[in-house]
């Protein structure tokens, strides 16, 4: 999953994968799935795929094994980190609130957080979770 150094007019014309937890823990279990075939296709191709704060916690607190977490935590940094502030943490509070508003309970307001973070940042999203299909319909994440 190595990076590689890409010109300004390549980088202008490639879109950003954030790729949630829900896709790369079943990658890491070698579980196959569409999504994960996806993933593969996108790693092969070299696409710009990235990770926040809260996937990389979410990846890495689950791994038993440290050496596996050690190889996993290594691969996960060498992808584009998207950075969050205190206007990510205030824009995923506000698509909790509004959803809740809807009648719609995002089990898991850390998802909140990460639709925020796509949002911020342009990216699209590639998941194997419900509570984005929720999000999506109110705030579009640009899903694979």
């Amino acid at each position: 999953m190595g990076r590689r150094s890409q010109s300004h007019e390549e980088r202008t014309f490639r879109v950003k994968v954030l790729v949630d937890s829900s896709v790369w823990i079943d990658f890491l279990r070698n579980n196959v799935t569409p999504k994960t075939q996806l993933l593969e296709q996108f790693i092969v191709d070299r696409e710009d795929l990235c990770i926040c704060g809260f996937i990389f916690t979410e990846v890495l607190q689950g791994i038993k094994d440290e050496k596996k977490y050690l190889s996993t935590k290594q691969q996960l940094s060498n992808l584009i980190y998207l950075e969050d502030d205190v206007s990510t943490f205030d824009l995923g509070a506000t698509i909790y609130r509004e959803l809740r508003k809807q009648g719609l309970t995002i089990r898991n307001s850390i998802d909140c957080l990460i639709a925020a973070t796509v949002i911020q940042h342009g990216a699209h999203l590639l998941d194997a979770d419900r509570d984005y299909e929720f999000i999506d319909q109110h705030y579009p994440l640009h899903r694979l």
